[in-house]
């Protein structure tokens, strides 16, 4: 009998393995129909994304760079564009209407966001407790996020300020001054700061999620060294949600920088009393489409979308100090 002795690291016959320097079954190039295949399917791809491919060229970039265009042009949507170079621009900083829809914006993006957000971070430590009812409260929590930024909810809203409406009826209740706020100049802007306070519901959700994903033994042992609900809360609830803040922060500052339709209802459609709600795209919409300055305008858009690049680029720059990751990084 002849006994074959198979070395380590050699191949049987039959055992499909190739051998260095040798052709075997896996190797070579992929048949004809494997390179079909993949055609086909990056084909099937374009083809599923091609209605998105066409809105965003259509829609988005090539309106984008129409408006850079005219944003350097005198249009008045009845005659053709005439370059003026950086005139738009010039006459921009010397409009003291512009300066002013800059100073409200500014107001209403400094005291609207972090109100709103306070309020929006109270209502979800109540919920996040185990209570009776407590899907009801946050289905109704909610809800105003839904319509808050409905025509008819700012209509409403411009009823309830307005003079002898209720809330001036219960400022002279309690003894306040009485007056509706939307034909003051000084108070407006407060009905309308109150107005996005309201609508606290989409950020109330998200601090919501990100309340349920700390750990209980963190506030367990914080208990047992003797921790108050302030050390809790600044020591370990805020840390922990650092990230699901730093997304609502950075998310409700661009919404606030954007207003529009509530402001100009609210205002029925003045821009409010001595301006008092002139924000930047109230006065942009009203250089555009009602003085048909559309090349102004254009140069207002960008301006703005620099605004809020420069915003969110310090915003993100900011995160390293204190948006605190489970990895341990900052």
């Amino acid at each position: 009998m002849t006994h074959i002795q198979i070395s380590p690291g050699a191949v049987a016959p039959g055992d499909g393995r190739s051998v260095p320097g040798r052709s075997g079954p896996g190797d070579g190039p992929p048949p004809n129909g494997a390179k079909g295949t993949g055609r086909g399917e990056n084909l099937a791809g374009y083809l599923f994304m091609s209605p998105w491919i066409a809105g965003f060229l259509f829609l988005i970039a090539g309106p984008m760079v129409f408006s850079l265009y005219l944003s350097f042009t005198e249009y008045n949507l009845f005659e053709a564009p005439r370059w003026i170079g950086l005139r738009n621009f010039t006459d921009m900083f010397a409009d003291p209407r512009w300066r002013q829809s800059v100073k409200v914006t500014s107001w209403y993006v400094l005291i609207g966001t972090p109100v709103k957000l306070a309020a929006a971070l109270a209502v979800a430590m109540l919920l996040a407790q185990k209570r009776w009812g407590q899907s009801f409260y946050r289905a109704a929590f909610y809800a105003p996020s839904l319509i808050g930024a409905s025509v008819s909810a700012a209509i409403v809203w411009r009823a309830l300020f307005s003079d002898d409406a209720i809330v001036d009826r219960t400022q002279k209740v309690l003894g306040f001054e009485a007056g509706g706020w939307i034909g003051d100049p000084e108070m407006i802007i407060y009905a309308l700061i109150a107005l996005t306070v309201w609508q606290f519901g989409a950020p109330m959700v998200i601090f919501l999620a990100g309340l349920k994903q700390v750990p209980q033994e963190l506030y367990e042992a914080a208990e047992m060294d003797g921790a108050g609900r302030r050390r809790k809360f600044f020591h370990i609830t805020l840390p922990m949600i650092s990230p699901v803040l730093f997304f609502n922060v950075l998310l409700e500052t661009i919404h606030s920088f954007q207003i529009f339709g509530s402001a100009y209802i609210v205002s029925n459609g003045s821009c409010g009393p001595a301006d008092a709600t002139l924000v930047y795209t109230c006065y942009l919409y009203e250089q555009g489409f009602v003085n048909s300055r559309m090349g102004f305008a254009s140069a207002m858009g960008w301006l703005l979308l620099v605004a809020v690049g420069l915003v969110t680029a310090v915003l993100f720059r900011s995160q390293k100090r204190w948006v605190h990751y489970e990895e341990g990084g900052r």
